[in-house]
């Protein structure tokens, strides 16, 4: 009843900038914290950043200062701004929907890394 689409996930060099994009559809309650999880080959999945419906966010503290997450008011859209990227961010970013009541993942949008 819920779905999560990522977009904007590519091939960027060290240093460089990508923004990420969630379109979210579907019976969604109106509190909630939208999120962007990543996994690396062979890792574990990991919060990177996450954002409330009343715009509280909460950063990984090794994107602090490079990443921004935001949502647009009134729609269930959210962002990730990600500059000064670097090897190590590379990995598949989900988007994620919690909720009370069930939680939704995307398929994810792969971000790599590479000079």
């Amino acid at each position: 009843q819920v779905q999560l689409v990522e977009s904007g996930g590519g091939l960027v060099q060290p240093g460089g900038s990508l923004r990420l994009s969630c379109a979210a559809s579907g019976s969604i309650r109106s509190m909630n914290v939208m999120g962007w999880y990543r996994q690396a080959p062979g890792n574990q999945r990991e919060l990177v950043a996450e954002i409330t419906s009343g715009g509280t966010p909460n950063y990984e503290d090794s994107v602090k200062g490079r990443f921004t997450i935001a949502r647009e008011s009134g729609k269930n859209t959210m962002y990730l701004q990600m500059n000064n990227l670097k090897p190590e961010d590379t990995a598949t970013y989900f988007c994620n929907l919690r909720q009370v009541g069930p939680d939704y993942w995307g398929k994810g949008t792969l971000v790599t890394v590479s000079p």
